[in-house]
């Protein structure tokens, strides 16, 4: 099986590090295994802020294949066009969505059974290492200070998700700044609170309080 070199980090330290932890391991390798792909070709499909546009800029920086992000958005001819012409050069081609194939609905026939055949890899929800990670992560990108204490508070009670992480600690850094404290337990409830009751849609419920 061939690999691909990513920035891979349990715990990242940039913007451009990618937060690795047990949920994301089968998206690795199937990443890692691109000439396997039935028809060389995969769709990339997960929740928002789940690190899809990063990953594949890696993959194709890698030189694994080559990449449409947003594919679900893209015209139709466009997207066949691209399909035949990695079939015509035996090329991977992945193919980022924001949507999983079954909402994704093409119009197109002969489009639509082409991406039916191709491989799925879909992000998971980030499992309790990797969540933690994704809250170290950006907090050390907003030189937040978050003790053990806090972080053992806080992971019970967080949305699993990608985005729910990246939104909490953000209104973290905000309430820190706003009230020129240190991270601490109150602050964090009081965050989790902001976000619950702020949240539109269900997007953010909290496991427990």
């Amino acid at each position: 099986m061939s690999q691909i070199a990513l920035p891979l980090s349990s715990a990242a330290t940039g913007a451009g590090r990618i937060v690795t932890g047990p949920s994301l391991d089968p998206v690795l390798a199937a990443l890692g295994a691109s000439m396997d792909w039935p028809f060389h070709t995969a769709v990339l499909a997960g929740p928002p802020r789940s690190g899809k546009s990063l990953l594949a800029r890696w993959f194709a920086q890698s030189g694994a294949g080559d990449v449409v992000d947003d594919a679900d958005r893209m015209e139709e001819n466009a997207l066949f066009h691209r399909w035949n012409r990695a079939q015509a050069e035996g090329r991977p081609l992945l193919l980022v969505s924001s949507r999983l194939p079954g909402e994704w609905k093409i119009t197109l026939p002969d489009l639509a059974s082409r991406i039916g055949a191709a491989l799925l890899i879909e992000i998971a929800a980030p499992d309790d290492l990797m969540l933690r990670a994704l809250i170290e992560e950006h907090a050390a990108r907003r030189s937040l200070v978050l003790g053990e204490g806090v972080l053992a508070w806080l992971l019970p009670r967080i949305e699993r998700s990608h985005a729910a992480a990246e939104a909490l600690v953000e209104t973290i850094d905000r309430l820190s700044l706003e009230r020129k404290a240190g991270v601490t337990i109150s602050l964090v409830r009081d965050a989790l609170a902001e976000r619950v009751h702020g949240a539109t849609g269900g997007e953010f419920q909290p496991r427990l309080l």
